[in-house]
């Protein structure tokens, strides 16, 4: 009993370290908290657009490559099974089983299948398995098969008395187990037995599978069986011994027709098609769970796990594979190399070693405990470069250069000189001479003590590319004792991360810039233009490049990709392939990328905690399909409300905030998908790619707008681009009937101003004619009062023209009658004279003349007109000579100038101007000249 321990014991150590020991495919991880549903998983199926469904204690789980969505179980339990037939979504529950279809809007919702049959369940019926066949769906329970007719939507049931522990379809007939009795078949509605063999009645079966005309029957707890008519027999694999000590709850046949075998509490473990155990991949190796309750291989053959605990997607054909050294037993990977069979990697830790075929776990070479820098193999000896010198391999042991104790960089063979190698260590070059079949330290180069990282052999000259100093040509001496001439290239100072090797007898220096090659002729580099598309400087990362003379290939780390450059298949025009390098794989130190060629276009890279196995025949570039997933408008402090995505959008002005979800059903870990979109309408241009599924454009002008969205996948576009074209009404204060109503009011408005204004002129008119005419009357009534002005004016002159005339006449009156009384004085001297006689009475004759007085009155009434009826009107006692002597006073005369006048003396003139004042009733202080001249 002991030793039966014992061996158990060692067969589980024995599986345990091929676990340890292994790569692991990339592992997808959701947790409820990802999918928003509970802990427990029970089932997983795929539609034809590649989402997958599962069957959640809390409801039903889609997920679309990007986002999970939780529809909650019909009524309340848990939903134990789903399977989708066509377009429908079958599930099973508690005492329930429907289907789920897509409405108009892309959601989901519930028609129940059993309400609709009015089926009478059994107590705590529960439904684990959903199969079809033909035009039929069965849904199994543990002691029922309900048969349902599509066509007719009829049903009939099977019932059994046992436990029904699972049902399964192969090749087109389904079989089913009663627990403790056998394997019947379905035929014609009715259960047929097919064997009852006591191994089948003791132990419960997991898996049916069609195998070379015969069944090939999985249990739980004793391995695979083959029924053949009726004999069962054991199927003699190499995994029966651990199968026998494992727990197997669910499993599957892949379509290369391996299994994968999903247990109570060991992960999954992969079956080849001939019964190998391949590799098991539990908590350790990164599942996160061991206790499947579904296994299931979706359309690109990834591998989805319902867990105990979450949901697990592993990407069993993915090219990378995962070497995840998470105790930290072997560290940073610098280098790694196979040689002789056995597979080396040198780390910060030391070097390991494990036979490259073998699924044992990496071992350390006790020899070498420091970190290693370079692994090289030259004539058929590896050399191993590490912190404390150089030391050389031999199989699981190694021997160490004595006499130098710098750490080494690398080593290269020297052209020409079998018995030399030069050697870049931490404090320049070295030189390493083979005498008598040893390898021994011989020298250092003198005249050079730069770091040598990195280091070429060129034209024999030496080129040492420093990250901080630049790029030195060394000239030594033929012995290569001391640098006879160090010469520094002025093109470069500093360049972090960059690098120097040489490819196809070319020294290539790279670094951000580029991929320059050496111009011997003009002692430069000159930037290469096809070897610098092997990364562009958005992407740059490292300048470090890798050739591997196995594939003749070179390599190049870039942020998103892992580019190399080779051959074509046709011709030797080199080519640039990109490899998609996903941000989330693991990587190894910046300036430090390593990586080695194994076998059969494996290839492993080196990263920060153990390494990464590509493998170049598992890369495939799949045609990706992206969809519009929902559309959803809103407003402000307004809920979303999902539109109808089939019809054309018209929406309401106010509900301009429209959020797009996207995706594309892909599910590998490492295969970064990003999208990119733009709205015609808005945005000419396309959106930077970015790994967000959604697009919100919030406050959208009216207009009619199309979205369009696209995806890259890796670095493969979709081969469509689903767009969704859609309108923003205008606001209702531009809808048409409110145009309507501004072109009728600006009409109206037009009209009612062109009548106010055709007032308004005519009255403008009116008032315009009315000033006219008021200043045609004004200016007729300047023109009249400057006419009646010229008028006066002329009657003035005319009056002027009379007084002056009347005074001049008044003047010659005046001067005639003193002339004349002059000559009549002088006359009456000589009065004796008969004859002077009669010329005195001449001269009174005219003094006294009537006719004088007429022309002066005719003279006055011109010049003073109607004075003397005025006067004569206010003083009608006056005489003819009271008004003769007025009209004198009228002109203003003095008393001296009246008298020659009337011929009197001067005193006679104031005794008449006396009486005349007596006459007119003149007071004494009035004057009666002025009173004369006032009339």
């Amino acid at each position: 009993m002991n030793l039966t321990k014992l061996i158990l014991f060692s067969l589980l150590f024995f599986t345990k370290t091929i676990i340890l020991s292994q790569e692991s495919p990339p592992i997808e991880i959701f947790t409820p908290k990802d999918y928003g549903g509970e802990t427990q998983n029970w089932s997983i199926s795929q539609s034809k657009e590649k989402y997958i469904y599962v069957a959640n204690n809390k409801g039903l789980l889609e997920y679309n490559g990007a986002n999970w969505q939780l529809y909650l179980s019909p009524n309340e339990t848990i939903i134990r099974s789903v399977n989708v037939i066509d377009d429908l979504i079958y599930t099973g529950a508690n005492s329930e089983f429907g289907y789920w279809q897509r409405n108009e809007l892309g959601l989901l919702y519930y028609t129940s299948l059993s309400k609709n049959l009015e089926i009478n369940f059994l107590e705590d019926e529960e439904f684990w398995n959903i199969v079809s066949i033909d035009e039929y769906i069965l849904f199994q329970s543990l002691k029922r098969i309900y048969i349902y007719n599509k066509s007719n939507h009829s049903f009939n049931t099977i019932d059994s008395e046992t436990i029904i522990y699972k049902i399964f379809k192969v090749d087109e007939t389904i079989y089913f187990q009663k627990t403790k009795d056998g394997i019947y078949k379905i035929e014609n509605g009715k259960p047929k037995l097919v064997s009852n063999d006591p191994v089948i009645q003791n132990n419960r079966l997991v898996n049916i599978f069609s195998s070379d005309e015969k069944l090939l029957i999985e249990t739980e707890n004793n391995g695979f069986y083959t029924l053949e008519i009726d004999t069962l027999s054991k199927w003699d694999i190499p995994a029966n011994e651990t199968l026998s000590e494992i727990s197997v709850f669910r499993s599957i046949q892949l379509k290369d027709k391996s299994f994968i075998l999903g247990t109570r509490s060991n992960g999954i473990l992969h079956l080849t098609q001939e019964g190998e155990i391949d590799y098991n991949i539990d908590t350790i190796h990164g599942l996160g769970n061991n206790t499947v309750h579904w296994v299931f291989e979706d359309e690109e053959a990834n591998i989805w796990l319902a867990l105990e605990n979450g949901i697990n997607c592993i990407n069993v054909k993915s090219p990378f594979s995962i070497y995840n050294d998470k105790d930290g037993k072997i560290g940073t990977v610098h280098t790694s190399i196979v040689f002789n069979d056995i597979l080396y990697l040198g780390t910060n830790q030391g070097l390991f070693y494990k036979r490259l075929e073998s699924n044992n776990d990496f071992k350390l070479l006790e020899s070498i405990q420091e970190a290693v820098w370079c692994l090289v193999e030259i004539d058929d000896e590896l050399f191993c470069g590490h912190d404390t010198g150089t030391s050389i391999v031999r199989n699981t042991s190694s021997e160490k250069i004595s006499g130098n104790q710098q750490g080494t960089w690398s080593i290269k063979p020297i052209n020409g000189r079998d018995d030399l190698l030069l050697q870049g260590n931490y404090d320049g070059l070295y030189i390493l001479q083979k005498s008598d079949g040893t390898w021994k330290f011989r020298n250092k180069i003198n005249g050079f003590d730069n770091s040598s990282k990195f280091f070429e052999i060129f034209n024999n000259q030496i080129f040492v590319s420093h990250e901080y100093k630049g790029v030195f040509k060394i000239k030594t001496d033929p012995d290569f004792f001391k640098a006879i001439e160090v010469e520094k290239n002025p093109s470069f100072t500093q360049e972090i991360n960059s690098s120097l090797i040489k490819y196809n007898n070319e020294l290539l220096y790279t670094f951000r810039e580029g991929v320059h090659k050496y111009d011997s002729i003009n002692n430069n580099f000159v930037k290469d233009t096809l070897l610098s598309k092997l990364f562009n400087k958005e992407e740059y990362t490292s300048g470090k490049l890798l050739f591997n003379k196995k594939t003749n290939t070179l390599w190049c780390f870039s942020k998103k990709n892992l580019n190399y450059l080779s051959l074509g298949k046709l011709s030797n025009i080199p080519k640039i392939n990109k490899i998609p390098f996903s941000k989330s794989l693991p990587r190894g130190l910046t300036g430090y990328e390593n990586m080695s060629y194994l076998n059969n276009k494996k290839y492993l890279i080196g990263t920060s905690t153990g390494f990464i196995i590509l493998d170049l025949d598992k890369l495939k570039s799949n045609p990706y399909t992206i969809t519009i997933n929902s559309i959803s408008k809103n407003c402000i402090n307004c809920p979303d409300v999902i539109v109808n995505k089939k019809s054309k959008g018209s929406f309401e002005n106010k509900e301009n905030n429209i959020a797009f979800s996207f995706s594309v059903p892909e599910f590998e870990k490492y295969l970064d998908t990003e999208y990119q979109y733009r709205l015609d309408g808005m945005y000419q241009d396309w959106s930077e790619w970015s790994e967000n599924s959604m697009a919100v454009f919030e406050n959208l002008p009216y207009g009619n707008y199309t979205f369009k969205v696209r995806s890259r996948v890796g670095n493969t576009l979709t081969k469509n681009i689903e767009s969704y074209s859609f309108k923003i009404k205008r606001p209702w204060f531009l809808s048409n009937v409110m145009i309507a109503i501004y072109i009728l009011s600006i009409l109206l408005f037009s009209i009612f101003m062109h009548n106010a204004y055709k007032r308004y002129y005519k009255k403008q008119r009116e008032k315009l004619l009315q000033k006219t005419l008021q200043e045609l009357e004004l200016k007729e009534l300047e023109n009249k009062q400057q006419l009646m002005k010229f008028n006066n004016d002329k009657l003035r002159q005319d009056i002027e023209s009379k007084n002056r005339e009347l005074g001049i006449s008044t003047m010659s009156l005046i001067k005639k009658n003193e002339f004349l009384n002059t000559i009549k004085k002088e006359l009456q001297k000589e009065q004796n004279n008969n004859g002077v006689k009669k010329v005195i009475k001449i001269i009174d004759r005219n003094l006294n003349d009537n006719d004088d007085w007429h022309l002066f009155e005719e003279a006055f009434n011109n010049a003073d007109k109607d004075f003397l009826k005025k006067i004569k009107n206010l003083h009608p006692s006056l005489t003819s000579n009271d008004l003769r002597l007025c009209a004198y006073l009228r002109l203003n005369l003095s008393s001296k100038e009246i008298a020659p006048l009337l011929n009197i003396s001067p005193r006679s003139v104031e005794v008449k101007r006396y009486r005349l004042r007596k006459k007119m009733d003149l007071s004494h202080e009035s004057s009666l000249t002025d009173y004369i001249l006032k009339i």
